[in-house]
């Protein structure tokens, strides 16, 4: 068992009433269960309550089994708690390769490189490690619009007329589970053909979501699993599908029919990225996308979501995609993430390692540049925040089948093995003996049983020993049927008060003592000795200078070791001034009055307020008011009196004829005014109409031809006999 160490930084003072409430209290809690006691609350302590742990199938690191716990079992109190494990990479560690290809138009020459590839990829895998199988599977887009054309036409054939070998539209195909035969390989990638669709997008998360969740289809293996994802094109992702009115959320379940097709392409959306990213987790798979350059930003940001994943850049025709594998396989296989699966509620990891920059507590445990037969050392914190019944979580490295699973029960409660006498004579009769302390019967609480509640609860009477904001007896005590016993202090002062909140030793000290030694201190306060005062009567009494001739402070603050502790506003040293209070303007403002005009009689409501002839304006403040009569007051205030009274200035009476000969004139001027701007409207209306009818007669045209029932006035006879002579 582990050994524990307690320091004096470690130990948490609380109130600890049970054995159970010591093992939640914290890990440096101990617990006596024998009916031994030292003065009013302290118990000896004996049985230290720490967790217990055992591994079982203890593993040696070879090629078969890569990490050394198979199986833990924890039993604690719901505080931190770390155990180790071990991971070793190993030499000729199997592996599964699955290559799943985009088939859309644009990847037409790489589909005739890929054709002979099989042989060489599984001599570039052999040379990794000899137990390697490859399979192969393939994606275009769902066949639907707007991804695919929906003409039957076009659906056998998504390629250009020109095109002789074009396979129809689809959505994801698994052609070939894991074998180790390239002739096999070679054969089945043979007989594929390109297929298209319309837009760039291609449907790669669900063929990779299908190739995660088909394991026994597509062959998956007890290795370690790789899936090369070569395209040219982005993705779609869930809710892509809304364009053509595909509303289902993906389920991310296994749907490859009879042909191996995926059959739900048309009829739900496409997988989210966290969906893809949780099941490639779940199933130990490290994708490596080989993509062109175009697209490679696009999958760099995919790769910072998907934990143990890389990325490569293919040339145009694939030719470079042995080498990309290779490269990206030696990143992923050095590059050890240790993370958990199944975790219960309100259970959380932690890890640390001794690689580098692994001291610092993480939610997965990482180690760069881990070659093969480096052994790595992880530690593993788990802390369960609240009592659990018996659960079990698996953690183990990202990529690989090796989990350790982690069974862990907390320990809440104290197993005392106490005798079962409901009426122990410890208890006064009144109850049980449970680890050392008293289970009361109903109707009876205390230390011993010893008060019985009556009318009240056992909540009521813990409520009466609580202040307000506060703690159960301040923390320095323990009630009894609703009132605080207090506890001597640990160096010996007196505590006391209502809810032990006070004591002797709190008071402001002086000279190295509490009240300097000239006083009693009373919960905080210092009662001084006569002759002394101070908060910490650590000077004596005087007021010689807080004193201006018979006041002191001029009653407006106390003298306190011969200095004056003005009210609020008024200042040293002997509040006489308030820079910050308002002027007396108003206050004052009658008994100024009441001084001009009887300055011999008595003005019984200016007691109190002098009044001089001649003012001192020194850092006073100037007022000026009217009196009942209209007439002006300038006056200066000091503080709560008037000081002096200055000038008075009453206006002259307003001249009559001038008012009344002004009204007239006004009236007349507005009303010449008025008829004016009338006159002047009349005018500009006329005139405004007088053009309307010149411009109507400018415009009016007369036909001339004559009248054929018009007939002059005037008749023309000729005489016959007149020959014009």
């Amino acid at each position: 068992d582990p050994q524990i160490t307690q320091s004096q930084e470690s130990c948490v003072k609380t109130v600890v009433r049970s054995c159970a409430e010591c093992i939640k209290s914290g890990p440096y809690c101990a617990w006596c269960k024998l009916l031994v006691k030292i003065g009013p609350i302290k118990y000896l302590y004996f049985i230290f309550l720490v967790p217990t742990w055992s591994t079982l199938h203890l593993s040696i690191l070879n090629f078969i089994c890569q990490v050394s716990a198979q199986l833990i079992f924890l039993d604690f109190p719901d505080q931190p708690w770390t155990f180790t494990f071990k991971f070793k990479r190993a030499e000729g560690y199997p592996v599964d390769l699955y290559y799943l290809m985009d088939l859309s138009y644009s990847m037409n020459d790489d589909l005739q490189n890929v054709k002979s590839l099989g042989k060489d990829l599984l001599k570039a895998l052999r040379q990794i490690t000899k137990q390697s199988r490859i399979g192969f599977g393939s994606f275009v887009d769902k066949v639907v619009l707007p991804y695919t054309s929906t003409n039957p036409k076009r659906v056998q054939k998504p390629c250009p007329d020109n095109e002789r070998f074009c396979q129809p539209a689809f959505g994801y195909k698994h052609v070939l589970s894991m074998t180790d035969n390239e002739i096999l390989f070679n054969k089945r990638v043979s007989e594929q053909a390109i297929s298209g669709n319309l837009d760039v997008p291609e449907g790669g998360l669900d063929a990779i979501m299908q190739a995660a969740v088909c394991g026994d289809k597509i062959g998956w293996g007890n290795s370690t699993r790789l899936l090369v994802f070569t395209t040219d094109a982005g993705f779609h992702m869930a809710g892509d599908g809304k364009l053509a009115a595909i509303l289902e959320p993906n389920d991310g379940r296994c749907h490859l029919d009879a042909k191996m097709l995926y059959s739900k392409s048309s009829e739900m959306d496409y997988p989210s990225v966290g969906q893809v990213m949780q099941k490639l987790v779940e199933n130990n798979i490290q994708p490596i996308f080989a993509v062109t350059k175009d697209v490679e930003p696009v999958y760099r940001r995919l790769k910072d979501i998907i934990p143990k994943s890389e990325v490569g850049v293919l040339t145009s025709d694939s030719s470079n995609v042995i080498s990309l594998i290779q490269n990206a396989y030696r990143n992923l296989s050095s590059n050890v993430i240790v993370t958990h699966d199944d975790l219960p509620d309100h259970v959380t990891v932690m890890y640390t390692s001794n690689c580098p920059n692994g001291d610092l507590p993480s939610i997965r445990g990482t180690c760069d540049n881990v070659g093969i037969g480096k052994e790595v050392e992880f530690n593993v914190t788990v802390t369960a925040h609240k009592c659990l019944n018996e659960q079990s979580f698996l953690i183990g490295p990202l990529g690989f089948r090796e989990k350790i699973r982690v069974n862990l029960t907390t320990r809440c409660e104290c197993e005392c093995d106490d005798r079962k006498d409901s009426n122990h004579q410890h208890c006064n009769s009144q109850g049980q003996v449970s680890c050392g302390t008293c289970s009361c019967n109903k109707g009876f609480v205390g230390q011993k049983c010893e008060c019985k509640i009556g009318d009240k609860s056992e909540a009521e009477l813990r409520q009466a020993c609580m202040p307000v904001n506060g703690s159960m007896c301040s923390g320095q005590g323990e009630c009894v049927c609703g009132v605080c016993h207090c506890s001597p202090g640990e160096d010996g002062r007196s505590i006391y008060g209502r809810f032990c909140e006070c004591d002797d030793r709190s008071c402001p000290l002086s000279r190295g003592q509490p009240c300097g030694g000239r006083g009693r201190c009373s919960c905080g306060t210092c009662n001084c000795n006569p002759g002394y005062e101070g908060d910490a009567c650590d000077c004596r009494k005087s007021d010689n200078r807080c004193r201006t001739g018979n006041k002191v402070c001029y009653g407006r603050g106390n003298c306190v070791c011969d200095v004056c502790n003005c009210t609020v506003g008024y200042t040293r040293p002997f509040c006489e001034t308030c820079p910050g209070c308002p002027a007396l303007c108003e206050r004052v403002a009658s008994c100024v009055e009441c001084h001009m005009d009887e300055r011999k009689g008595n003005c019984l409501v200016c007691q109190g307020v002098t009044y001089r002839e001649e003012p001192d304006l020194k850092e006073q403040r100037l007022c000026k008011r009217r009196g009942t009569d209209g007439c002006q007051m300038i006056y200066s205030t000091k503080q709560l009196q008037a000081d002096s009274v200055c000038i008075s200035e009453c206006p002259e009476p307003p001249d009559l004829r001038l008012i009344i000969g002004g009204t007239f004139s006004g009236v007349a001027l507005i009303g010449i005014l008025l008829l004016l701007a009338l006159k002047a409207f009349i005018h500009m209306r006329d005139l405004k109409e007088f053009r309307r009818f010149e411009n109507e007669q400018k415009k009016s045209k007369w036909s001339k031809a004559d009248n054929p029932l018009f007939k002059t006035a005037t008749t023309t006879v000729q005489n016959p006999n007149f020959g014009g002579d």
